[in-house]
């Protein structure tokens, strides 16, 4: 009775102390003065403290390392990052296992327990536990609970119950914090299991952290894991690949060395397929590319090895950087209006639809000519004085064709035109002429004809992306000349060496080009909208019953023996007693004009010979039959046009005139008796109106479409940055253009540097028939285009 008075008047004088203090105090002041059973109990009770303050410590200091970054509450969805965790759950398991059993706390207060009287009231801790908890919305705030002020030492500890029976009595004699603690140990013991801890760390800086420590530690054993060697096969695959400019000149086929790398490539590829397969991934593997997929397998084991590839003896890293701004594309081309042939039409328009994208922004650089040249090229005598009053007449032109006012830019480079090629020559340096800060897209029209005496910057060098657009085909010309075998096997070899050493891409208009390296074939190019409204007035008209043709057939060209006369002229000759009665009216202008009227009237062929004009003009509206014998085009513009002014076209079947052969208007044929029976078919018929979407083909905008695609201007314009490539098979970049070398590049600017040399000598360029004094351009030049002499660094331009 006197220890038991000793305790209670110890317990009141703590009142203001700590709850877990006053336990330790109570516990002290108890020593002194409790008997034998009461001690018994205080070391028993002091073994339990001791476990419960190791797993306090434990969670207290997990709590508090995770404190700055998240809460349990916040915790939504697992990271599959997080390794750790299912380390943790066996040790969560175990504990509760050892501290969760309904008998551990029965058989511990059984323990501590000397006599039935003895009976604690833990109503009070009880109370500020459970307030923690609802309070904290389920996270337990150990440093609130030991601010709190506590009661007595009488009041914390109170009395035990002594008589409880049953399994529902062995639960209510449960401590209430052990009950709280079992509680909160299957709940994070479940949410650790069921995924759910920590979810809310995913992005938290914390979680990256121990992600980069965790990828650091493995970092090697991963690598070697995931980027197995090349094998024997891959590397005879790649070198194959590289040494495809090689095998080009010694006449192995593109086609064939593709074949050679698919077939050495099929057998990794049919591994990486089984391993998909087994792991339950979705491949895509068959629908790569193989070459691409032989690139990014060479860089990613190049970039495991450390390896870095900074660029060969030829490269150039000072490009412009697309990333401060708008794309910018320049069109280069080989002539402009008033005169009208293809190569100055056609870019004109390209220029226009692509500026009507808000993703570049567009320049058209076309050739001045000196008035002397002038009065030579352009047709009426038509002449200017300024490079602004040509732009002036250039844009009159184009927005009354497009009926929209294109915002693109116009600048001239120096050229001189030759008598000899019946074409305009560049002087000087034509890629100076596009600013460094510009020079992102290059698309050069006639690629060949612009770099055959080209001495200057290398395109691929100044230019992020240098496309080639074929418009002419020059071996059908040069073999009509004198020694024209000699000459054609002289130019085809020409033309494959600077287009391949100056173009990433080339298009081709149709398969009656060369074939040049690195190029596709697809009709580009379109017509002009005035002649769709045209065939769509043609055929409004014939809904109303009306005539719409009035006339019979024509034919329109430049008027020299290479647009078609000659074949037009032999066919008419050999069959004028099968076509008694027919009249052919021809348009055109130019050097063989004497040469053909003369022929035309020896022979005694009703041709009716006129002045040139526009094919858009109000008097070629009423002619229903156009016929185009030429076999010289690459894509004749002018049977574009009469197909979408809804008339009958008679052309020879020819790999030029492929892309109209799917229109029901266009007649083909093979020989000259079927030349003569399409003529009789279309004179005595009427054509088909044209559909929406044969319309639509033959439109600006369905060419601009095949243009970006095919020329893979999609790709560069939404290019990941520093010409990285993402590679499906391991979900990762893989920065091929600084990881791989390229025996192809390398070939190719040893080519460049050898074709710089060669042009930079004067003799040499006369003999291969450059016209004199155009490595640079002229004073007259110079004083038209204000620009300084070649030798004084421009400012403007940066040369």
């Amino acid at each position: 009775m006197d220890s038991e008075n000793r305790a209670t008047t110890s317990s009141s004088s703590s009142s203001n102390s700590s709850a877990f203090s006053i336990i330790s105090k109570g516990w002290r002041e108890v020593r002194d003065s409790a008997d034998a059973d009461i001690q018994l109990m205080r070391h028993r009770a002091n073994s339990f403290k001791n476990l419960a303050t190791s797993f306090d410590r434990e969670l207290e200091n997990f709590i508090n390392s995770a404190s700055n970054s998240f809460s349990v509450s916040a915790i939504r969805s697992p990271p599959a990052e997080i390794d750790f965790v299912k380390r943790l759950q066996p040790k969560l398991s175990e504990f509760r296992r050892a501290y969760s059993s309904p008998d551990f706390s029965k058989k511990v207060l059984e323990k501590w327990t000397p006599r039935s009287r003895l009976r604690i009231d833990l109503s009070a801790i009880r109370n500020a536990i459970v307030a923690e908890v609802e309070d904290g919305d389920g996270v337990v705030d150990f440093n609130r609970v030991r601010k709190r002020n506590v009661v007595s030492f009488r009041e914390f500890w109170g009395v035990w119950k002594s008589e409880v029976e049953g399994d529902e009595a062995a639960q209510s004699r449960d401590w209430e914090p052990i009950r709280v603690l079992k509680t909160r140990l299957r709940e994070f013991e479940k949410r650790s299991s069921s995924a759910e801890i920590f979810g809310g760390l995913k992005n938290s800086e914390f979680v990256e952290k121990l992600k980069s420590s965790l990828k650091a530690m493995c970092k090697e054993s991963q690598e070697s894991k995931e980027v197995p060697p090349l094998d024997v096969p891959e590397l005879l695959a790649y070198f194959v690949r590289q040494s495809s400019p090689f095998l080009d000149q010694l006449g192995v086929k593109k086609d064939i060395c593709d074949k050679i790398v698919e077939s050495l490539c099929s057998k990794r590829k049919n591994q990486l397929l089984r391993h998909s397969s087994s792991a339950g991934e979705s491949s895509v593997i068959g629908n790569d590319n193989i070459n691409d997929e032989l690139d990014l397998r060479i860089a990613s084991v190049l970039q495991s090895t450390g390896h870095c590839y900074e660029g060969g003896f030829w490269t150039d890293h000072a490009k412009h950087d697309p990333s401060n701004g708008k794309r910018h594309v320049a069109i280069v081309t080989t002539a402009s209006l008033p005169w009208m042939t293809g190569t100055a039409v056609n870019p004109l328009f390209r220029a226009a639809y692509l500026a009507q994208s808000a993703k570049q922004n567009v320049t058209l650089l076309v050739p001045w000519l000196c008035r002397s040249d002038q009065e030579i090229v352009y047709p009426n005598s038509l002449t200017f004085s300024s490079p602004e009053e040509q732009e002036t007449y250039i844009r009159n032109w184009l927005e009354e064709r497009i009926g929209f006012k294109a915002d693109f830019k116009i600048s001239f480079y120096p050229g001189k035109f030759s008598k000899e090629r019946r074409s305009i020559i560049p002087a000087g340096d034509t890629s100076q002429f596009i600013p460094s800060k510009d020079a992102d897209i290059a698309i050069l029209e006639e690629p060949e004809h612009l770099n055959w005496y080209h001495h200057g910057k290398r395109w691929t060098d100044k230019f992020n992306h240098v496309v080639g657009v074929v418009h002419t085909n020059y071996l059908e010309y040069i073999k009509r000349e004198k020694n024209g075998a000699i000459q054609a096997f002289l130019v085809k070899h020409i033309n494959n060496w600077v287009t391949r050493a100056y173009c990433h891409k080339v298009l081709r208009l149709s398969a009656a080009t060369q074939n040049l390296p690195k190029s596709v074939i697809c009709n580009v190019h379109g017509v002009n909208p005035k002649f769709l409204k045209i065939g769509e007035k043609v055929a409004a008209e014939r809904e109303l019953g009306q005539q719409a043709f009035s006339k019979g057939a024509y034919f329109l060209g430049k008027m020299v023996w290479a647009k078609g006369y000659r074949e037009l002229i032999d066919l008419l000759a050999k069959h004028k007693n099968d076509l008694d009665g027919f009249k052919l009216d021809v348009y055109g202008n130019g050097e063989d004009a004497h040469e053909v009227q003369s022929t035309a009237k020896r022979l005694d062929l009703n041709l009716n010979f006129l002045r040139g004009r526009d094919h858009a003009d109000d008097s070629l509206h009423g002619y229903k039959v156009f016929i185009n014998p030429s076999i010289s085009d690459v894509l004749c513009t002018a049977t574009a046009e009469a197909l979408a002014m809804g008339k009958f076209v008679v052309c020879a079947e020819h790999p030029s005139n492929e892309f109209f052969r799917s229109f029901p208007n266009c007649l083909t044929y093979t020989t000259s008796e079927d030349f003569i029976a399409r003529v009789k078919e279309a004179l005595e018929s009427e054509p088909q109106p044209l559909t929406p979407e044969e319309r639509y083909n033959l439109s600006w905008e369905a060419a601009t479409q095949r243009f970006i695609e095919y020329s893979e201007l999609n790709k560069v314009l939404n290019y990941t940055e520093d010409g990285a490539k993402f590679s499906r098979n391991n979900r990762k970049i893989v920065k091929k253009s600084v990881s791989l070398p390229s025996l192809s590049q390398i070939f190719d600017g040893g080519l460049a540097f050898a074709h710089y040399c060669l042009t930079g000598n004067e003799f040499l360029r006369i003999c291969t028939g450059a016209i004199p004094g155009t490595r640079d351009y002229d004073k007259q030049h110079c004083k038209d285009l204000n620009l300084l002499p070649p030798q004084v660094e421009n400012p403007i331009y940066g040369w």
